[in-house]
């Protein structure tokens, strides 16, 4: 399915935590996100992108046209520079070597062609615009983060241990959220993705990532989370065949009745629209 992306997708995507933490914020102590107004949980959209990134290169293992630009200890200038060097001749000497490098790393790299990059840090291989985007993923209810000590037996140095006179423990603190479902919309653009080559095969891989994309990012701080909802709109045009705030108007669930502690507390009030009630051209999918 090597072909360009022909239609315009919309979705929305619920996800889940249960004593973790989703996106701790580093300038906070790494306390988990929130919206100081109105007490909801948040996760950034670059959070989601680097769950979908990490999936993508444990699946393809960065060979062929899947490898990774923003990947952990990338120094991404030299991705850049390899890119200059290894671009066409004759576009070096037509002076089109931006747009040649653009090219190669829409052509090697998965996350450039789909959420695009700034690439002028260096030598300049342009700007792309990818054709997927992410909001903000922001909590159903309301969620009062949990702060708990925790001790560690042992030190760094021996002068600490020396301090304590042997007694060797280490405290610290630690951040959850007993429970919370998340909400997050997505766009897919069509004429974007012919800019950048995003095609059939990297939109197939993008659903399963999405799926997947906590299955392989278990840690102490995120042992227990889950998608719980992928909802996919697919117009039949390249350009959408109604607002995607409409489409989404039409996926509801209900605040949870008590402090929610489980997915159950939900499951019974998330609705997703049915294919009668959907707009001209169309078509709902529940991915999950």
């Amino acid at each position: 399915m090597n072909t360009p992306i022909e239609n315009r997708y919309d979705f929305v995507l619920f996800f889940d935590v249960k004593d973790g933490n989703p996106n701790g914020d580093p300038d906070a102590g790494n306390m988990p996100r929130t919206d100081p107004e109105s007490g909801h949980g948040l996760v950034t959209d670059v959070c989601l992108k680097r769950k979908v990134r990490n999936y993508v290169q444990l699946a393809k293992n960065c060979t062929d046209r899947y490898d990774i630009f923003i990947k952990e200890k990338a120094i991404l200038n030299t991705l850049i520079n390899e890119a200059h060097e290894q671009v066409d001749v004759k576009a070096k000497e037509k002076g089109e070597k931006t747009e040649a490098a653009r090219q190669y790393m829409c052509d090697n790299f998965y996350d450039v062609r789909t959420f695009g990059a700034v690439m002028t840090t260096g030598k300049n291989a342009g700007q792309v615009r990818g054709p997927v985007q992410l909001t903000f993923a922001r909590s159903v209810d309301q969620v009062v983060p949990q702060e708990f000590s925790i001790t560690r037996m042992a030190v760094t140095t021996e002068a600490e241990a020396e301090k304590q006179q042997g007694d060797n423990r280490t405290m610290g603190r630690k951040f959850t959220i007993p429970y919370a479902l998340y909400r997050c919309h997505g766009f897919i653009s069509a004429p974007l993705a012919a800019q950048t080559g995003f095609n059939e095969d990297d939109l197939e891989l993008f659903w399963k990532a999405l799926i997947n994309m906590f299955e392989f990012d278990h840690s102490a701080a995120r042992g227990q989370m889950s998608v719980r909802k992928l909802i996919v709109f697919k117009h039949d045009s390249k350009m959408g065949n109604a607002p995607a705030h409409k489409l989404f108007e039409m996926v509801t669930v209900a605040p949870a009745t008590t402090a929610a502690r489980d997915f159950s507390e939900y499951a019974d009030s998330l609705k997703v629209p049915i294919q009668a009630d959907m707009p001209q051209g169309v078509t709902v999918i529940e991915k999950v």
